[in-house]
């Protein structure tokens, strides 16, 4: 790309800044939710707004601009990664492929194990979802710990797929996801 030509989903600076107001101003904070002592970010409220929900997509687009004719595979993990990957994938001309708990997906699958606070999870991906040499971003509401996403780039290296990122609307950054995600490139819109 020239340096005169914007990347295609490139926002300018009050486009940005319009989107980013009125989308943290749809996040709502839900005190001790899912358990006492936990302060919960609730997208909710901005997938029922239409033009908050386009602003939310734009600002993701927004994001990986620099990377917009160079994606092959937007990966959604489970279960709100869905909603703003098979947002993304499409504009980027992408195609969507969700990453799910065990036992979710029909066909031939590969599982990658991560370490939870008490425990372990996991995750699974067809495993003819990505071929070798796909160029990937990984695509999730959130990040918190970072386990989720760094099972999910695991799981599509192991298919020969290159992670160029991860995205993420909000990014909860005393929670050290970005620590666990070192060395990749990482990109969120919202950071709490």
């Amino acid at each position: 790309m020239t340096a005169d030509r914007r990347p295609r989903f490139s926002l300018d600076d009050d486009a940005r800044d319009a989107a980013h107001a009125q989308v943290l101003g749809r996040i709502r904070a839900v005190p001790d939710f899912p358990k006492p002592g936990i302060l919960f970010r609730d997208i909710t409220p901005v997938l029922h707004d239409a033009p908050t929900m386009r602003g939310s997509v734009d600002l993701l687009l927004d994001r990986i601009a620099d990377l917009d004719e160079g994606i092959d595979r937007i990966v959604g993990i489970e279960s709100r990664g869905f909603l703003f990957g098979m947002a993304v994938a499409p504009p980027l001309g992408a195609g969507f492929v969700p990453v799910r708990k065990p036992g979710k997906l029909p066909a031939a699958t590969i599982e990658e194990r991560y370490a939870l606070e008490y425990g372990e999870d996991s995750l699974q991906i067809h495993a003819d979802a990505i071929a070798p040499g796909d160029r990937v971003v990984i695509v999730d509401d959130l990040l918190a710990t970072g386990g989720t996403a760094s099972a999910a780039c695991r799981l599509v290296e192991r298919l020969g797929g290159e992670v160029l990122g991860c995205l993420f609307l909000i990014e909860l950054v005393a929670l050290g996801g970005r620590e666990r995600l070192r060395g990749r490139r990482i990109d969120s819109v919202l950071r709490f």
